[in-house]
């Protein structure tokens, strides 16, 4: 930066052959003495150092010779007025530059450093220079640091010292130096002048720790070019990208100010290969423990195994990623794997495949497709050695040796890699597969990894897979999963929202449409609150699959405040390797309380409530269906609750617990309650009364117990004479156990209301 050039200004004082009236032996102000006409200052034309210069012998206690132009001072402007001297004859005096501030009323501006520092001349025709540099910035370098009162100079020098001596002096010169400043003016330090070449194959890291270490606050620039990074490189500094960098896969690059995905977009050229590098970078330094996505998309042409990408197979500290989009674009590396192989199952090791065919061709993640197989069991761990697959679920009826199908979905992000993982958290992410690959798998241990506000638009396979127990604790909150098979029917759709092995999964204020299903759930202690998930399609009078698919028999679970539409609650025991009721706690621990259950033009077939025992000797036990509005729109539903008996019926002999209160019921044709309120009129007087339940024991369980008979008016015989008898009860008559028998003692008639029971107190 020159202001000579770029703005105009005349800073050099007149040279000295242009008239000595042009310089003054006073402070150079209008009106001041010239040395025009003076005995002791002569031009001279011809000196063998100089050429043309002034000679002038000191006179006076300070001589001093100043400039009557006015050299303009400016804000950003650095000036460095030289003068080169030398001793003639007679005494040596000392030297210094000195130049008189003037503000724009064209007085001096007092208090301000007018005079730069003393040089001593020690030798006869020794040339000596003096410099001094005027600014109005107090900087270090700058000698006159002024003030931005002051507008003009009037330049020049001083002779100090010891009077008589000639001195001679070369044409005063002014020139602007605030390039000498302008590094440290700028708010940047460039790379190239610690040494980067940018030229794709030197080691350029040195330089770029070199510049990080002297920026002190300021950003670094990497002008254009590649630079080779061949070691890993954190950068302290706030940085800005013109070219790029390239590394080896296995080195990092941490930008600890600059931590976001446009920043190490711009560092490696792309988008993907940015996102790659800073979720490399997210597992190894604390200033950020969140990666911004600043809000742009990605376009993925392939899965990222994150494990292998960071190096680790373990990682519990807090880590995240938000803000933004993932878009999986197509092509070959999104091919489903698919793996045929014999193997051996034994309930005695009921979470191991042994014998297993093939073994090391077999990913871990893999789908376990077979007979005896339950929904979304996966291999969680291979031992090729051994022969044998650890399995995420046991399996329900498959011991002895069969054939299996394992499918490895491919995923956008996939976590599998660590063995441990927790505390991994996505907030408003967009994963948009467009139907190509599926969307997550979390790792195979660890807990309550995070999804807030989160978008799965159109995953091949699934949005959320589970292929162990990395799911501890799991928080789903107001998510949007939106289906790739929205045309398919209900009953022909493969894709599943999420899967769940362990405990404590929280699934809050999500919206799910049309997937095969929302969640097949193993383990308890889960919180299922306020989603809406619906799984209607276009069909006449269709089928429907289970929205919830419950996969143990003891859920200790809240379902609560959700819309249930177009689908159902599935209860089942498929994830036992020994389905039959065996002394364990049995079905329970299930709360159903204040959902919306909703149907539209299904076959009147149709069941909201379904409870699927695996295996023979299963009750329930501490059950709750509670406050639900259950509606069906252009059909009439027969019922809302069955037995799917496919492998074994409930035990109702065995019924603990079961309260189905303050349900409402439309278009369903045959209500539920427990318990059974029923008012009974004997017309005919008989000892015995018969009283039926009728269809509304739920589950069309049996009748275990009379609470209470309360007469309604009096109680008479034959004849009409009163009665005051105390009945007893005895439940569970009749061809289906819904009936009890209320027995006088006598032949009595009248009315009374019943409460029957379809169980007991625990």
């Amino acid at each position: 930066m020159n202001k000579a050039i770029t703005d105009g200004l005349v800073l050099m004082p007149p040279p000295f052959s242009a008239g000595l009236n042009l310089w003054s032996r006073e402070d150079g102000t209008p009106g001041s003495g010239s040395y025009q006409g003076q005995p002791n200052a002569a031009l001279v034309t011809n000196d063998q150092d100089f050429g043309g210069c002034l000679e002038l012998q000191k006179t006076e206690a300070t001589q001093k010779l100043r400039s009557f132009a006015q050299t303009p001072i400016q804000p950003g402007l650095y000036l460095r007025v030289t003068a080169r001297v030398k001793a003639v004859s007679g005494n040596l005096p000392s030297v210094r530059i000195a130049a008189w501030a003037g503000d724009v009323s064209g007085q001096n501006v007092v208090g301000l450093p007018q005079t730069g520092a003393s040089v001593a001349l020690t030798a006869y025709g020794q040339v000596v220079t003096v410099s001094a540099i005027i600014s109005p910035a107090s900087r270090t370098g700058v000698t006159l640091p002024w003030s931005l009162q002051s507008v003009y100079a009037h330049v020049g020098l001083d002779l100090t010292g010891a009077n008589g001596g000639v001195v001679r002096i070369d044409d005063i010169e002014v020139e602007d130096v605030t390039n000498i400043f302008i590094r440290k003016l700028m708010d940047w330090v460039d790379v190239r002048d610690y040494g980067a070449l940018g030229d794709g194959t030197t080691n350029d890291a040195p330089a770029f720790l070199a510049a990080d270490a002297d920026a002190q606050g300021r950003e670094i620039l990497v002008p254009s070019g590649t630079f080779r990074l061949n070691s890993d490189v954190t950068i302290n500094s706030r940085i800005r990208f013109e070219g790029t960098v390239s590394m080896p896969s296995n080195r990092r690059l941490v930008l600890t100010r600059n931590y976001d995905l446009n920043t190490y977009g711009q560092a490696f050229g792309t988008e993907l290969e940015g996102f790659r590098r800073a979720l490399q970078a997210l597992f190894y330094f604390t200033d950020y423990v969140t990666l911004d996505l600043s809000g742009r998309r990605v376009e993925m042409t392939a899965p990222i195994d994150v494990a292998a990408l960071s190096g680790l197979t373990n990682f519990t500290s807090r880590r995240g990623i938000r803000n933004g989009s993932l878009v999986a674009i197509p092509g070959p590396a999104w091919t489903t794997d698919e793996f045929t192989s014999i193997a051996t199952y034994s309930t005695a090791n009921n979470l191991t495949l042994t014998n297993v065919a093939n073994v090391a061709n077999i990913p871990v993640g893999s789908l376990v497709i077979g007979t005896g197989v339950g929904r979304e069991v996966y291999v969680s761990g291979k031992n090729v050695s051994a022969g044998t697959l650890s399995l995420s679920e046991p399996l329900y009826a498959a011991a002895g040796t069969r054939t299996y199908t394992f499918r490895r979905f491919k995923y956008m992000l996939d976590l599998s890699g660590f063995q441990l993982m927790s505390r991994f958290e996505l907030e408003d992410v967009e994963f948009n597969n467009n139907g190509v690959g599926s969307a997550v798998m979390l790792p195979m241990t660890g807990n309550t990894q995070r999804f807030l506000s989160c978008t799965f638009n159109r995953p091949q396979d699934r949005a959320i897979t589970s292929p162990g127990d990395g799911c501890q604790g799991m928080f789903v909150d107001m998510c949007q999963f939106l289906s790739n098979e929205q045309s398919v029917d209900a009953v022909n759709r493969t894709t599943i929202c999420l899967n769940i092995n362990a405990n404590d999964v929280k699934l809050r204020n999500n919206r799910i449409v049309r997937f095969a299903h929302f969640a097949i759930v193993h383990g308890s202690g889960h919180l299922i609150h306020a989603n809406h998930f619906f799984q209607g399609d276009n069909s006449s009078a269709g089928l429907r699959r289970a929205g919830l698919v419950f996969t143990q028999t003891n859920v200790s679970t809240v379902v609560t405040g959700n819309y249930i539409d177009n689908c159902f609650i599935e209860w089942g025991n498929e994830h036992d390797s020994e389905p039959q009721e065996n002394g364990e706690f049995s079905f329970g621990g299930l709360n159903i309380v204040g959902n919306v259950f909703i149907s539209i033009d299904t076959s009147s077939a149709f069941r909201w409530i379904v409870v699927k025992p695996y295996g023979p000797g299963h009750f329930l036990s501490g059950f709750s269906i509670l406050s639900n509005s259950f509606r069906s729109v252009s059909a009439i539903v027969d019922r809302v609750d069955m037995v799917d008996t496919s492998f074994a019926t409930l035990d109702f002999n065995r019924s603990r617990n079961v309260r189905v209160e303050g349900n409402s019921f439309n278009n369903v044709t045959q209500w539920i309650i427990n318990p059974v309120q029923v008012a009974h009129t004997q017309n005919t007087a008989a000892e015995t009364w018969n009283v039926s339940a009728g269809g509304f024991v739920p589950f069309g369980a049996r009748i275990r117990m009379v609470e209470a008979v309360a007469p309604e008016g009096m109680i008479t015989n034959g004849a009409g004479a009163a009665r005051y008898v105390f009945p007893y009860s005895v439940p569970g008559t009749g061809a289906g156990g819904n009936e009890a028998q209320v027995r006088w003692g006598e032949a009595v008639r009248g009315k009374a209301l019943v409460t029957m029971r379809m169980d007991v107190p625990a």
